[in-house]
């Protein structure tokens, strides 16, 4: 026998409409409404935190199918403010599913639609661009959901990093059992090849858990720390490396993170991921801009530089590095092949480096994922520059 649904309403500050049933908690919510093309990894969409504010649509019609596990969660919680799908499945069919997505979304009191014509949502925000947006299944009337969406927050100029950032530095030891490592990965994890004693020092935007688990195989200790740590607490903690995390937000208003950065830059190597690698681009003094819809979902091609190869790349961001605005010394080593959106820096000298999109993605693609050997590589390079004690 069919479910019987109450009704739901997703209203955007343009005055579009788009009817549903609830699906998850029953309220309100409001977020910058954006789109994901993976095929998989719904839970670790949900619970990426550079998801914060936004709801989220689904492009893939079926979803649910897996149910939900503890070990796919990126963060300690849900941060998506809204869920979006078309049809949620009716069953839990995996041997790692505990719950069901919809029970999940109840006990975290996260707000969603099902039985929207996500297509159709999708082209619009295609064309129209991502915007502000109101989710219901408590007040349907149209023009007052419009109301509460268009006095909802502007992703434009939100400082989200400090909301999403943990409240003190902890230290990460836990050893992974990723099936998706690379070969030299693997190889560490296994001991063949003796992994170097490495202290990374991680500034927490929004961290994912499995850029941690990525970082531990490849014998580091980390420590994650608050977003506003000034360089010179960094400096103190004496680390071999410092990684940039993902994050939610607009770039450009993380002033602490870019000061921080810069006083960073030759002292230490630098690796930056999404968010990270804004505030590296920033730091280096270029600038960011609001991409119209943004690019999150699975399947992104990215060209680099250095091999002339073309990964398939998940990713996560509405705002990007402005190429022309780098000085001269600063490599742009990825490009997107979409839109030629930058998506990789390099600065040789400075041993700093980083990309837009998500190496570590989980489920995946794992293309690239080379980038971690790439930042173990930078600091025993460094290593080897450091003037004698």
């Amino acid at each position: 026998m069919t479910q019987q649904r109450q009704r739901a309403l997703l209203a955007l500050e343009d005055g579009t409409l788009w009817n549903g049933a609830a699906f998850g908690a029953i309220g309100t919510t409001t977020g910058e409404i954006v789109f994901n093309t993976s095929m998989t990894g719904y839970q670790e969409i949900l619970t990426d935190p550079s998801y914060c504010r936004q709801i989220v649509v689904m492009t893939t019609p079926h979803i649910g199918n897996v149910g939900v596990n503890p070990d796919d969660e990126e963060s300690r919680g849900i941060w998506a403010a809204g869920f979006v799908i078309r049809d949620p499945s009716p069953v839990v069919s995996n041997y790692r599913g505990v719950q069901s997505l919809e029970h999940y979304l109840q006990e975290r009191g996260v707000v969603g639609i099902s039985g929207v014509s996500t297509r159709a949502l999708v082209k619009h925000v295609r064309t129209a661009g991502a915007m502000r947006s109101a989710l219901s299944s408590v007040e349907l009337d149209p023009q007052k959901l419009i109301e509460i969406a268009t006095h909802s927050m502007d992703m434009n100029g939100a400082d989200l990093a400090r909301e999403v950032t943990c409240a003190e530095r902890y230290q990460w030891s836990t050893p992974a059992t990723a099936e998706w490592l690379t070969e030299d990965a693997a190889q560490h994890h296994a001991g063949q090849v003796a992994a170097p004693s490495l202290h990374i020092v991680a500034y927490d935007f929004g961290i994912k858990t499995n850029i941690l688990r990525l970082l531990a195989t490849r014998g580091c200790r980390i420590t994650v720390i608050p977003a506003t740590t000034p360089a010179a607490d960094v400096l103190a903690m004496q680390p071999d490396g410092v990684f940039l995390s993902n994050g939610p937000g607009d770039p450009a208003v993380c002033h602490y993170a870019i000061e921080s950065t810069r006083q960073l830059l030759g002292k230490v190597p630098v690796f930056g991921i999404c968010l990270g690698l804004q505030i590296l681009g920033l730091a280096l003094g270029g600038t960011t801009y609001k991409l119209k819809f943004g690019h999150r979902g699975g399947n992104q091609p990215v060209s680099f530089s250095d091999t002339s190869a073309i990964e398939i790349s998940s990713h996560n961001h509405g705002f990007a590095v402005k190429a022309g605005s780098l000085p001269a010394d600063v490599e742009i080593t990825h490009v997107n092949l979409n839109d030629g959106c930058v998506e990789g820096l390099r600065v040789k000298h400075l041993h700093a480096f980083g990309v837009q999109y998500h190496p570590e993605a989980s489920p995946g693609p794992h293309d690239a994922a080379y980038l971690f050997d790439e930042f173990i590589k930078s600091i025993m390079a460094f290593r080897v520059t450091m003037p004698s004690p």
